[in-house]
């Protein structure tokens, strides 16, 4: 499972980091979950989609919460524990990764003329409607029926159509989920596999040698403001206190 490999890349990089990090604030929370941690150069936000379909009646496991704790967590099959780890994940890699120089890229500016069929996984009506308006074929899977329109397609049949695309746009949350494995596996043809929006906010170096070519995610720069957007459930405000970016892999 990828997400194993990327949590003990994360632990691997905190042990080397010889850093006492606080853990300031974290919540299981809608629409973002999300993790606060501080150490000697400030404070980092770290989030990540919760995805309410798939929580039952966890008992969580974690009893002392801490960065470390949650990220040993990250590939938890406890649905609360995993998204907490990959929030975690994602304040430990904002900590350390400088995105002041990368690229403001739109996800849709990376799509060459090469490019004729595009999978999005993940209903993102704006990506969707962007690459659409360019001409191409585009493939729409999204598991929650309740995001699905007339064009929508199940993520039952990302397994036999992926190996026919020339790129993928795929959500963040396809590394909470446990659907980023199968998607790298299958989509081996696309010259472009780009994982965005805030749940990929990871670093880079934990998904080499994966298959991934990009992130685009985006980094909070006002982190009080941003808390307190996502403790009122906002999309939009969160967006509104971060940077985009684009990375290669």
């Amino acid at each position: 499972m990828l997400l194993g490999d990327i949590k003990r890349r994360a632990l691997e990089l905190m042990d080397s980091m010889d850093e006492e990090f606080g853990l300031i604030d974290f919540s299981f929370a809608l629409p973002y979950t999300y993790v606060l941690i501080e150490g000697e150069r400030g404070r980092s936000l770290g989030v990540a989609m919760t995805l309410p379909e798939e929580v039952g009646r966890y008992r969580t496991s974690i009893r002392e919460p801490s960065l470390e704790g949650f990220i040993e967590r990250a590939d938890s099959l406890n649905v609360i524990e995993r998204t907490l780890g990959v929030a975690a994940i994602n304040a430990l890699s904002q900590y350390v990764m400088d995105v002041s120089d990368a690229p403001d890229t739109d996800v849709v500016e990376l799509i060459g003329s090469d490019i004729e069929r595009v999978a999005v996984i993940g209903n993102m009506p704006p990506v969707v409607s962007a690459l659409r308006g360019m001409d191409l074929e585009v493939l729409v899977f999204e598991r929650n029926p309740k995001l699905w329109d007339r064009e929508t397609l199940s993520d039952a049949l990302e397994y036999p159509l992926l190996p026919g695309v020339d790129a993928v746009v795929a959500s963040g949350s396809a590394i909470i989920n446990g659907t980023l494995d199968m998607i790298v596996d299958r989509a081996k043809k696309a010259r472009l596999l780009v994982l965005t929006g805030p749940t990929a906010q990871l670093m880079p170096d934990f998904l080499r040698g994966t298959g991934v070519t990009h992130l685009a995610s985006m980094s909070v720069v006002d982190v009080d403001s941003a808390l307190v957007r996502l403790k009122l459930g906002s999309f939009k405000g969160f967006e509104a206190g971060s940077k985009k970016y684009v990375l290669e892999v």
